[in-house]
């Protein structure tokens, strides 16, 4: 328990009571959570301070998150990391809009936090620290 360096979440949401919910949920299980609540401020933090993972909404001011996953997904120096989108949206058609931005899952709302925690920490691996 009180794992250090349990890893790093930037949590795209518009919707203040969702990421607040969701953030409190993930540094209660040790993870670092950054917000980010738009597009547009979701990627000016991935390419500053890239995360671990990206729970990323899909319907979002300034840029989409379908926008976002793609630009993520696709730069050399980000799209190794994972990210998960999170939407009320249930089509098909978005759920593979999703697959060919290069998302890493697609949950639906409202999620169980539990289950969103155990993707996370399942998504994200343990980094070996180097004796110094």
């Amino acid at each position: 328990m009180g794992e250090k360096g349990m890893g790093r979440v930037l949590v795209v949401e518009d919707e203040l009571t969702i990421a607040k919910t969701v953030r409190l949920g993930l540094e209660a299980e040790g993870f670092k959570v950054t917000l980010a609540e738009d597009g547009l401020e979701a990627l000016k933090q991935v390419r500053k301070d890239p995360p671990d993972l990206v729970l990323l909404d899909i319907m979002l001011p300034k840029f989409d998150g379908f926008k976002v996953c793609r630009l993520i997904k696709f730069a050399r120096n980000t799209g190794h990391i994972p990210v998960i989108l999170c939407s009320a949206r249930n089509s098909e058609a978005d759920r593979e809009k999703g697959r060919k931005a290069g998302a890493d899952d697609y949950i639906l709302k409202p999620f169980n936090l539990v289950e969103l925690i155990e993707n996370v920490r399942s998504r994200i691996t343990p980094v070996t620290v180097a004796s110094s």
